[in-house]
């Protein structure tokens, strides 16, 4: 229907340009809105506020010419101009009803769209550094990405989905260090283990399988092993480490990287397993090691020196962010010849360009926040325009098991696994909860909430929802009643208690919604839809009969919980949620 109004005020708009009572060559896009409250009509457009300056004539005067130009519509009873301009349309009883034939005839594709169409979105989440399994407050993103993902391809772009590997820098050999201490601990040697390496028993692990794979090949002399730590500084932490690494790579040589790829793929194999486990599907993995070694760096570096936009100072190679709004020149070869890590960023971003992505959309923790405005220079230096870049930022999540904060550190080994919450609570659950808020939001995750079978736990009360219709249905032919989906559409007019137009007016939202969740990558918009309309279907399912004795309404009543169904089915979907037929 909102299409439907568009075109009526579209149509209206051009006739009046084309009389010259606009005065204005050009008008903005034309928004159709539904309303909040009833006696403001079923739709409304703010055009004439949005015109009113430009065709310098009183908003409200503008919109009684848009509504005189309004062709006749069936759909539509009446036009009303409301306040300082607002044209409100109500449409006829037949028109509002409409919506449930049209969910059950689509069934899987109602609310989806071609607004995206020809259009390719690289999405990047997670990507978190291959140092340890993914814990709870990894999940956030995982769920988000996904969601954002699904929601963009149901209205018409080409979506892929990416996840970067961090395996180059000095994190991966904190993680190879972490691994090979152990491993010599193991064999006999007494070495004080790294208070700022990688701890967990997963670390234990992988140093068995180091062993199983090279014996005591490995140890070589240990007297050449920094072993002394001075104090416990960070200063002093960190060069105790530092002076490990380098030990480990003169002592081992070629073994080193053999011990790295060891440690590297036993835990992005888990991360891997632990994704898809949750249902989160990549369509491609990148190595930002493979992009290094590629010399997509230096190419990066060169695409914009040629643009004017490298400074070189004081030894080193700097990209000119400042002259893009960013607040310093960053460095992207520092004076001993070493790239940063921005450097890799950047090759990066280009190569998404390079590979024909229209739109790149980052999904990065909150603590990246002073990252984005050097970024967004790198956009607006490559492209022109820094709005080919969206930066979805994610909130902290903390855990709470009753009244106690549970601890979460990947490089001390305290945490809850993500593949230990999702068994504990199961997938839905782990999968709505991270997506329920806006993804800027700080997160308190209830563990108790998420577990519990009750309306207070939005997962459960959306998922009895649909298996209460599904209930219904089976009642259905336990009766004995003979009614097939779709059968006795045209009886629907009967469905006049407010419950049931109630019903209908958040079933016409559906598109709406989903289309504002896609467009500004706000699943939890979705997720508040889903938990109003389960509310609207208990209200009804608790007030009203649905297998009555009178056919047509028994019939109507059954279409309107069927498309009911579909929406919830359609909408978890989106969220990576299932919808039971029982529970």
């Amino acid at each position: 229907m909102k299409k439907q109004l568009h075109d009526l005020v579209l149509t209206a708009l051009e006739a009046l340009q084309k009389k010259g009572a606009l005065g204005i060559d050009a008008f903005p896009a034309v928004h159709i809105e539904q309303t909040r409250d009833p006696t403001h009509g079923d739709f409304a457009c703010n055009i004439a506020m949005l015109l009113g300056k430009a065709a310098k004539c009183a908003p409200r005067a503008l919109a009684e010419k848009i509504v005189a130009a309004l062709p006749v519509c069936a759909a539509v009873t009446k036009v009303e101009i409301a306040g300082p301009g607002f044209i409100n349309f109500f449409l006829a009883a037949d028109a509002q009803l409409s919506v449930v034939q049209n969910i059950l005839q689509l069934g899987k594709d109602f609310g989806r769209s071609h607004l995206g169409q020809g259009k390719k979105i690289h999405i990047e989440y997670v990507s978190a550094n291959p140092t340890g399994p993914l814990h709870v407050g990894h999940g956030r993103h995982p769920a988000y990405g996904a969601s954002v993902a699904n929601l963009l391809e149901a209205i018409g772009y080409q979506v892929h989905r990416e996840y970067y590997i961090n395996d180059a820098g000095r994190q991966m050999d904190i993680l190879a260090v972490s691994v090979w201490v152990r491993y010599l601990q193991s064999c006999g040697i007494a070495l004080q283990f790294p208070n700022n390496a990688y701890k967990g028993e997963y670390i234990n692990d992988i140093a068995s399988q180091i062993k199983q794979k090279f014996g005591t090949a490995l140890v070589r002399t240990q007297q050449q092993v920094v072993t002394h730590v001075p104090d416990d500084s960070i200063e002093n932490q960190e060069a105790h480490i530092d002076a490990l690494i380098d030990n480990a790579k003169k002592l081992l040589g070629a073994d080193y990287q053999a011990m790295f790829k060891i440690a590297l793929d036993s835990i992005l194999d888990d991360i891997r397993d632990d994704l898809l486990e949750y249902g989160v599907k990549y369509d491609e993995w990148f190595s930002e090691k493979k992009l290094i070694d590629s010399g997509a760096v230096k190419h990066a570096i060169e695409v914009l020196e040629s643009k004017g936009f490298i400074d070189k100072k004081e030894g080193a190679t700097w990209f000119k962010s400042t002259e893009f709004g960013d607040d310093k020149d960053r460095v992207l070869v520092r004076a001993n010849g070493q790239t940063t890590y921005f450097a890799s960023d950047i090759a990066y971003h280009l190569n998404k360009l390079e590979r024909g992505f229209d739109h790149i959309v980052d999904v990065l923790g909150s603590d990246h926040h002073g990252y984005i405005p050097r970024i967004r220079a790198v956009m607006s230096a490559l492209t022109g325009n820094s709005d080919t870049l969206t930066v979805s930022l994610i909130q902290f999540v903390t855990l709470y098991r009753g009244e106690e904060k549970v601890a979460m550190s990947t490089r001390a080994g305290e945490f809850i696994t993500l593949r230990e919450l999702r068994k504990e609570i199961g997938n839905d659950a782990a999968r709505f909860f991270y997506v329920m808020r806006k993804a800027d939001q700080h997160m308190d995750f209830d563990l108790e909430l998420a577990k519990s079978k009750s309306n207070e736990n939005p997962v459960f009360y959306i998922q009895y929802a649909h298996a209460r219709i599904c209930s219904v249905l089976r009642q259905l032919i336990e009766k004995g009643f003979e009614w097939q989906c779709k059968q006795g559409l045209e009886h629907v007019g009967s469905l006049v208690e407010p419950a049931e137009q109630q019903l209908i007016k958040k079933l016409s939202q559906y598109p709406e919604v989903l289309e504002n969740a896609a467009r500004h990558y706000e699943p939890h918009l979705l997720a508040y839809y889903l938990r109003e309309l389960a509310n609207d279907l208990h209200a009804y399912y608790n007030g009203h009969q649905f297998l009555v004795e009178d056919a047509n309404l028994r019939a109507a009543r059954l279409n309107l919980i069927c498309a009911v169904k579909q929406v919830l089915a359609n909408g978890l979907s989106l969220l990576g949620v299932n919808a039971p037929g029982s529970m």
